[in-house]
């Protein structure tokens, strides 16, 4: 059997952030590519505790932001040639967010575009007109957007953020 080398493996966590009704998203634009939208989150670090850490320090870096309990409700998978993406979504709802306070590594380059924020109704209609990626994310949302504030976690059900 030959081939190229094995695909990287990314394993990521991203936010369905809530905030009253709407779902906060991240409207990315980038050179050469068109205007874009995507939950906050992204790649689990080796120092990371796990990924509830890796989330938190996510929410903090992207938006200054704090989020109450998290509970996973939703993971999709993008292949590429080069690399398999796991993506593990978690609802939550914004309890703080400050934008001063940004400081995530994609800020210090400016060939990575712009991170604007942005909110949704967390509706089925109200993201339809959302290019939101992962696609599979959209369609999910799309069937479910409705049921994310009944998912939230009461603060019993999760433990406390470290």
């Amino acid at each position: 059997m030959t081939g190229g080398p094995a695909p990287r493996i990314r394993r990521a966590v991203r936010a369905l952030l809530l905030d009253g009704g709407d779902l906060v998203l991240l409207r990315r634009t980038v050179p050469g590519r068109a205007v874009y939208w995507t939950t906050p989150g992204g790649k689990i670090e080796p120092a990371d505790a796990g990924p509830e850490a890796a989330l938190r320090r996510e929410l903090d870096e992207e938006l200054g932001a704090t989020a109450g309990p998290v509970r996973q409700v939703f993971a999709c998978s993008e292949q590429l040639p080069e690399l398999h993406r796991l993506n593990v979504f978690y609802v939550c709802r914004l309890l703080t967010m400050d934008l001063s306070l940004r400081h995530g590594p994609e800020f210090d380059d400016p060939s990575k575009g712009r991170y604007d924020v942005d909110r949704f109704p967390c509706t089925p209609a109200g993201l339809a007109p959302v290019a939101l990626i992962p696609e599979t994310l959209a369609a999910y949302l799309q069937s479910h957007a409705g049921d994310l504030p009944g998912l939230l976690p009461v603060s019993g059900d999760a433990p406390p953020a470290p």
